[in-house]
């Protein structure tokens, strides 16, 4: 038995990757020593493979996105070098940014849109790709990256897409052996669309190169088709989905090798040899061309345990980051071939249980995920108690962190400085920034997170069930990382997580502050989740969790409560047709954490949904006020789906895309907040940036909220009564 694996992480143990753009883009080194970082992350990635694996692809390593790889490959983007290709990653024009499919990756979307025919001109030797010069490179697929781009559709996909496909003939003609990435072929496909396939990829037919077709995240529901595509190998995740199912019940072709994605490479929880071999047994009947590999990218799981000294011993022997993951697909591979094995001797088990949570959970009634008075009537409640003016500005949550936060909170927890000494220092950066806010004229504060690491992993240290890590960084998008946690165990709360800084915020000022929480779906996404119980159950723990946290605000006279839940679309599940259940704990989590006091404001942020496909499950939701990104996009698909859905409630307009250092101009907000106000009643209208301004510099934060609140004023005086 041989094995296979793709998608190790391009990070680096030390963040490389991270640190090495970043100082490239404050010109602190030039492009060739950024571009010998890049590759050394590379052959230390091959490494890492050679250790455990016979056969990987060669040339996965990126400059900041594949997807924008692709973009330049095929004469879409016309860069000459880094300082052109990260224009279009953060630049005053850069591509609109979203979620990888149902992940917490975001990729660049390109925009077809203006282009009016598909005049792709073959460009793999540009040096922004130098990495793929080897021999067995791996791209993104052409019809994944046309499927998750803009502006196609119908007839004028087709032509693209089989232009596009002349592109790829000709580059893979170069290579004996390449890897082509396709997860989009396990999405919702039209009959039409799977008919588009089959004809693009039998150009592939005498191209001379040995192809691996990698799918995975589900199961490909054109399951025979597929397998008569014109290529060396086929990739199939076992792990979701329905594969093992839908290929038991045909004939494997016997000019291809199939690679069978067994071992999970989306969450760190150990595989099971015993059930992995049996399935691999079962395989091999259908097929002696058969491999043992990762079922999704690794990329999503951090690079190695070694660093994990403060886990506990029975929480580490049940997790695997990617290396370790690496030697599983090993184990499988030898244990099938019957060598004995030490994963053969690793024992799994629950641990982290309170009977006292699961009781909680257990006596949930239908009131319980039901708020008992209407919007109308709250609103009228909150406009009585808030008085806020017409186009109230607000942010989303956070406020730069700048070294000395950074400093003190790794000092803090190093135990250099006392808890008392820590309090006081964060009390002040909370009464600078209050006093910011004050100046600026803005009308609901916040209080600037600055004690806060991450919206998920600062919860997930507060509550019990989780384990946060050292080292376990993985990429968000571009060069921002974050440490997902373990949730291993039943959640409750201790004790009060956040009560302290919004009460001191809320005590230097007369504005209202909000309390900031993350929603209990983008917890659960945003860590490794457990797997041994329904994940709604896992939702339902955390949510009562936080519904303590917003009664303890209200206890205070906390009178506006955020409750983020910015993967509420990112964690629908592929296939549409598991939408349904995916969505009624979703919502159910969400009304079940802000069924409290009516007269509470109760504001959700969303980001890079496509909303139009959710619009009937966000109406479900219990929230007085959703803010929303717009800024790349301008806004394209919100005015479509909000303007549908007859949306009464109130929203804000994300009009400053705060991942680009880019400063939006008062004109340029205004013309935004125009588009909307076709569609959206001016009382309706909230104005605030897109997300947090964690990553963004004191001095541009300063300009853009001072032309955010000119916005606002602007708009008053054209809209008052």
């Amino acid at each position: 038995m041989r094995s296979y694996a793709y998608g190790f992480p391009r990070l680096g143990e030390k963040r490389e990757f991270k640190y090495s753009i970043e100082k490239f883009w404050r010109h602190e080194c030039e492009e060739e020593e950024l571009l010998r970082v890049l590759s050394s992350i590379q052959q230390r990635n091959l490494r890492e493979y050679g250790q455990y694996i016979d056969d990987y692809p060669r040339g996965e390593m990126t400059a900041y996105d594949p997807m924008l790889d692709i973009a330049v490959m095929c004469g879409f983007c016309n860069v000459c070098d880094l300082k052109e290709y990260y224009e279009y990653c953060r630049g005053a024009d850069a591509f609109e940014m979203t979620k990888w499919f149902n992940t917490n990756y975001h990729y660049l979307v390109p925009d077809f849109t203006y282009w009016k025919k598909p005049d792709f001109k073959e460009n793999c030797e540009n040096k922004m790709l130098c990495f793929k010069k080897c021999d067995f490179p791996q791209w993104i697929g052409p019809f994944t990256f046309l499927k998750l781009s803009k502006g196609l559709a119908g007839a004028r996909f087709a032509k693209f897409f089989m232009a596009l496909i002349e592109i790829y003939g000709r580059v893979l003609s170069r290579y004996a052996k390449a890897q082509l990435d396709e997860p989009a072929f396990v999405v919702d496909l039209t009959v039409e669309e799977v008919h588009l396939i089959k004809q693009g990829y039998q150009r592939f037919r005498d191209c001379g190169c040995s192809i691996t077709l990698m799918t995975y995240y589900e199961s490909v529901d054109f399951m025979e088709d597929f397998l008569s595509l014109p290529v060396a190998a086929v990739g199939l995740d076992f792990v979701r989905g329905d594969n093992y199912e839908r290929l038991a019940k045909l004939k494997f072709p016997g000019d291809k090798t199939l690679i069978a994605g067994l071992v999970d490479g989306r969450n760190v929880w150990r595989n099971s040899i015993g059930c992995s071999l049996e399935k691999l047994k079962n395989l091999s009947q259908k097929t002696a061309n058969l491999m043992v590999s990762n079922a999704a990218p690794l990329y999503h799981l951090p690079i190695t345990l070694s660093a994990e000294t403060r886990l506990s011993p029975e929480l580490k022997g049940q997790v695997a980051f990617a290396r370790e993951k690496l030697e599983e697909i090993q184990w499988i591979a030898d244990a099938f071939s019957g060598k004995q094995i030490p994963g053969a001797s690793l024992k799994t088990g629950a641990f982290g249980v309170n009977p006292n949570v699961q009781e909680r959970v257990k006596s949930l009634k239908a009131s319980d995920f039901v708020k008992g008075v209407p919007y109308d009537e709250r609103r009228a409640i909150h406009q009585k108690r808030l008085k806020l003016p017409l186009f109230p500005t607000t942010t989303i949550g956070s406020f730069p962190q700048t070294a000395e936060v950074r400093q003190k909170r790794a000092a803090f927890k190093r135990k250099e400085i006392s808890r008392i000494d820590y309090r006081h220092f964060l009390q002040r950066e909370i009464d600078r920034l209050i006093s910011f806010q004050e100046d600026l004229g803005l009308d609901v504060f916040v209080h600037g997170e600055f004690e806060r690491t991450d919206m998920v992993e600062f919860f997930a240290k507060k509550l019990l069930g989780f384990e946060t890590t050292l080292e376990g960084w993985i990429i968000s998008y571009g060069t921002r990382t974050y440490r997902p946690p373990l949730l291993f165990g039943d959640v409750s709360r201790p004790e009060p997580m956040t009560l302290l800084e919004i009460l001191h915020a809320q005590s230097r000022t007369r504005k209202p502050v909000k309390g900031m929480l993350t929603g209990a779906v983008t917890i659960i996404a945003w860590s490794y989740c457990r797997e041994d119980i329904p994940v709604s159950e896992v939702a339902y723990q955390i949510a009562l969790s936080l519904r303590d946290e917003i009664r303890d605000y209200e206890a205070n006279g906390i009178k506006i409560v955020q409750v983020d839940e910015a993967a509420f679309r990112e964690k629908a599940p592929v296939k549409k047709r598991n939408w349904p259940d995916y969505f009624d704990w979703a919502v159910k989590s969400f009304n079940l954490t802000v069924n409290t006091d009516p007269i509470t404001q109760i504001h959700t942020h969303m980001c890079y949904s496509h909303f139009g496909e959710i619009m009937q499950y966000i109406m479900r939701m219990d929230f007085d006020v959703i803010s929303i990104e717009v800024s790349r996009d301008k806004g394209e698909d919100i005015l479509r789906s909000f303007g549908r859905a007859d949306f009464k409630r109130q929203i804000g307009l994300g009009v400053w895309d705060i991942h680009s250092p880019q400063v939006p101009s008062v004109a340029k907000m205004e013309e935004l907040a125009k588009r909307f106000l076709e569609k959206i009643p001016p009382e309706n209208f909230w104005l605030n940036p897109d997300c947090g301004l964690k990553t963004r510099g004191w001095d541009e934060t300063r300009q853009a909220i001072f032309n955010l609140v000119e916005t606002a004023r602007t708009l008053r005086d054209q809209f008052k009564k």
